[in-house]
């Protein structure tokens, strides 16, 4: 079978949870025989670095222009209508923005799944345009697509209360097995050692909550290591820029974005693994953190909440003093989870290829 993908920036190695989900599942998928193309937008695939494979993945280059206000409805229609005459079997879309055209790939005749990645409405660098289209773009996903999958029991909510739409599947984002690194010399470059630094990943929007981490990482006394932060805005805003000009003064180390060997030596020596956000679908940052067992300390959010940890690990979502308190206690008791059992049974990636597999021949038998 023949599938085409929409939604993503593009892979490999792109900034973001979307991004991250397709670089995982697409590849065991096209192991278990389907055809797979991968849409990619040019203004985050440079041009030397544009692939035409990944793997045994297709990757086809679709302009989009680099405003985030129209940059995913453009670059969709243009994917739905290569999709249309490539000749797919599948149109496979991710996120409710780029959803809102889904009602447009069924017209033209195509299998429509879509994952259901979060309600994207709730997040704060939204205007109420914004927020506006993302609440069609859901709507016009729950209603026309054939297959829907939900990467959480919150979003499968969702979808059942809002639409009435009781047929979804429920497939939890994946996290791979890492080998920990147990050298240091990136370590070495920014500064710090090994065990002496917490660590908080993601973009730098406001939803992520690092402002709030910086606050309370501010109100330490004499903290006993280093904040790192791991991650980069994919348009400079104003927040972006507060964001880095508040972190320098507090002695916070920022990475920019980072993959690859850097990433999983941060991961291999960390302290603490913290996630102060106000919005997430399934966050993969939090289980890349649990794949290398570190101490966790997350927002009580929905999505977060859904993760099977103890009590301990959850803080009052924009809590400051909360959240200063619960890092000191953290930073001061060395705790030693394992979390392996847990991700092997609910977070294999090569289960959620399996059951998305399923869904497609699910569809095509239909």
């Amino acid at each position: 079978m023949k599938v085409v993908v929409v939604g993503t920036r593009g892979i490999p190695d792109i900034q973001g949870g979307v991004e991250t989900h397709c670089q995982e599942l697409y590849p065991r998928l096209a192991q278990l025989g389907c055809d797979i193309t991968v849409i990619t937008r040019t203004p985050y695939v440079a041009k030397s670095k544009r692939m035409a494979t990944y793997g045994d993945i297709s990757l086809k280059h679709i302009y989009a222009p680099k405003r985030k206000s129209i940059e995913a409805i453009i670059h969709t229609f243009l994917a739905i209508l290569y999709a249309r005459f490539s000749g797919a079997d599948i149109l496979h879309i991710h996120a409710i923005g780029p959803a809102l055209l889904t009602p447009f790939a069924r017209m033209l005749g195509l299998h429509t799944v879509l994952t259901h990645h979060g309600p994207d409405y709730d997040r704060q660098k939204w205007g109420i345009a914004a927020k506006t289209v993302l609440r069609l773009g859901e709507a016009a996903g729950a209603r026309f697509a054939n297959e829907i999958i939900v990467i959480s029991r919150v979003i499968a909510g969702i979808l059942e209360s809002k639409y009435g739409r009781r047929d979804t599947h429920l497939i939890y984002n994946g996290v791979p097995t890492p080998t920990p690194d147990t050298s240091s010399d990136y370590l070495d470059e920014l500064g710090i050692t090994k065990g002496r630094y917490a660590i908080a990943v993601g973009r730098f929007v406001e939803e992520k909550g690092f402002h709030d981490l910086i606050e309370a990482w501010q109100g330490l006394e004499r903290p006993a290591c280093h904040l790192v932060l791991v991650g980069d805005a994919d348009h400079e805003t104003a927040y972006s820029q507060k964001l880095k000009q508040s972190a320098s003064p507090a002695g916070i180390i920022l990475t920019g974005f980072i993959k690859g060997r850097k990433l999983s030596q941060i991961f291999s020596h960390a302290r603490l693994f913290i996630m102060p956000s106000y919005h997430e679908g399934l966050p993969i940052a939090l289980l890349e953190a649990m794949s290398y067992n570190l101490p966790v300390l997350v927002s009580d959010i929905p999505a977060n909440l859904e993760v099977p940890l103890n009590s301990s690990s959850f803080f009052y979502v924009a809590n400051i003093t909360e959240l200063r308190g619960k890092i000191e206690q953290k930073l001061q008791h060395a705790e030693t989870p394992d979390y392996t059992e847990l991700l092997k049974a609910r977070y294999d990636w090569d289960h959620v290829a399996q059951a998305t597999y399923k869904v497609y021949r699910k569809l095509l038998s239909g």
